[in-house]
């Protein structure tokens, strides 16, 4: 997820022409951890709704009736994406509308929000991402997100005749439903699985893996040649779950998926695909493949030692080109690599994990929730997916077709486009847990980073992330997803 806590370098020039972007067009169709729970924290919240923004009549070019000159709070989590992006945003929705507007960019989302959450005083637009962020379900349920179907029914700033539902990918109004309700626009369209030097690759004659085995060869050559294997951002097991969910997914299929989604008795404990996967990722921890210190590191020491040319492989979102923008040589070749097969696996190679990622939410409680649905509305725009295409070096959920010619894309952007281009799109998928659940990613993240430090076995594991996944049943015991 842009989720990557920490900052990113400035985009350069190079990979994908605006011919390329449409291209791909028609294949895109779809589209570590807070101690305090947010749930206690806002039970005392209240106030802010005795100075709101003042409105005027709705209209067509304004449906949500923002008035002139009333300032708005913006923030943003200052992570892979940066917020250059967000800058460029606000700098057109002031010449718009008037008013100031109040930019936050920080990584702590729940340290810098949460107080302010309780004093009934939430910035108006929140980029709710990165490892420390609020948690999704927790805001729902306690009523502190606004209901975003009137967005869906906005006219599109580019063409009126159409609404904002009918110019999203595929997959983006299902990411951010919570309860029947349309509450966290999932703006950025990513993709997550391995990410490889192709520099490396050429120096020491690898081949581009297929199977798990081909996988692990790969890593023990580079082990002989004093070279990690797999780097992982062991600070924040995120990482570390792409590889191990993404397996899951890709030796049980869909049912492996909706079952982990789903909360099912079986969901891990009993289900053939988890057992397989999880023990065909300790072997990289058995084996000693993983690079030295990896689990102590942060995400951006882990991925600069990758850059170093000290690690073969490691996992991350379609942001880890413009995150380490800075810290890549300019003759690295960074390559994106759906997740290799175990034998027998229900998916095929070229399937991969990708969709709609970074939320956006609009306080129920903020000063200007008008002015918050509008910015929302700016940033569905080609203007907005402009400026997040040209800061960021990646794609919104409006698709490459609504970015301008004048942008350029890096190259290993380039080669997770074209990932995804070889994948059908109804063997693309994505979990809906993490964002669905809190409380049970932080439970399974906590699991692996016990499997990866070697504390836990896999079987533990298994039983681990079952009882968090029987916990939370408990509490959404009608959860389906179909």
């Amino acid at each position: 997820m842009g989720s990557t806590p920490g900052t990113s370098g400035r985009p350069t020039a190079g990979g994908v022409g605006r011919r390329d972007l449409i291209k791909r067009a028609a294949a895109l169709g779809i589209i570590s951890v807070p101690t305090m729970s947010f749930l206690s924290a806002c039970a005392s919240g209240g106030g802010g709704d005795n100075d709101k923004a003042k409105t005027v009549k709705k209209t067509k070019d304004n449906p949500f009736g923002v008035a002139k000159d009333n300032d708005l709070d913006v923030f943003i989590f200052k992570g892979g994406y940066g917020d250059a992006y967000a800058k460029a945003w606000e700098a057109s929705y002031e010449k718009k509308y008037g008013g100031s507007v109040a930019h936050s960019g920080e990584q702590d989302v729940t340290g810098k929000l949460q107080p302010r959450f309780n004093k009934g005083n939430p910035p108006d637009v929140v980029d709710d991402s990165g490892s420390k962020k609020m948690k999704l379900d927790t805001l729902h349920k306690e009523g502190h997100l606004t209901d975003l179907t009137q967005l869906l029914d906005a006219p599109s700033i580019d063409d009126p005749s159409k609404k904002i539902r009918d110019i999203m990918l595929p997959g983006t109004i299902e990411q951010g439903t919570f309860g029947g309700k349309f509450h966290a626009l999932f703006y950025v369209y990513a993709t997550w699985g391995l990410w490889y030097s192709n520099k490396l690759f050429k120096k020491h004659g690898w081949k581009v893996p297929k199977t798990w085995d081909e996988l692990l060869d790969i890593m023990k050559d580079a082990k002989s040649k004093g070279i990690g294997g797999l780097a992982h951002q062991g600070k924040y097991p995120y990482y570390m779950n792409i590889v191990i969910m993404d397996l899951i997914a890709k030796t049980g299929g869909m049912d492996a998926v909706k079952a982990i989604d789903n909360l099912d008795k079986k969901a891990f404990v009993g289900n053939p695909a988890a057992e397989r996967a999880i023990e065909a990722v300790y072997e990289i921890v058995e084996k000693g493949l993983l690079m030295p210190g990896t689990n102590s590191l942060e995400h951006t020491e882990a991925q600069t030692k990758w850059n170093e040319y000290k690690a073969v492989f490691i996992p991350s979102g379609s942001w880890l080109e413009n995150e380490q923008a800075k810290q890549t040589p300019d003759d690295f070749e960074m390559t994106f690599l759906p997740l290799p097969l175990l034998p027998g696996s229900k998916m095929k190679l070229h399937a991969l994990r990708t969709g709609a990622d970074e939320p956006f939410i609009v306080p129920s409680k903020a000063k200007n929730v008008q002015g918050g649905l509008e910015f929302l509305r700016r940033m569905l725009s080609k203007e907005g997916a402009t400026a997040f295409a040209k800061e960021a070096s990646s794609l919104s959920v409006l698709g490459p077709e609504y970015v301008d010619e004048s942008v350029q894309l890096r190259p290993g952007i380039k080669t997770a486009l074209a990932a995804v281009d070889a994948c059908p799109v109804d063997e693309r998928f994505n979990f809906r847990y993490s964002e669905w659940y809190g409380e049970l990613d932080v439970a399974i993240q906590n699991a692996t980073g016990e499997l990866m430090a070697k504390r836990i076995t896999p079987k533990k594991w298994l039983e681990r992330c079952q009882a968090a996944v029987d916990k939370e049943a408990k509490k959404n015991p009608d959860t389906k997803r179909k």
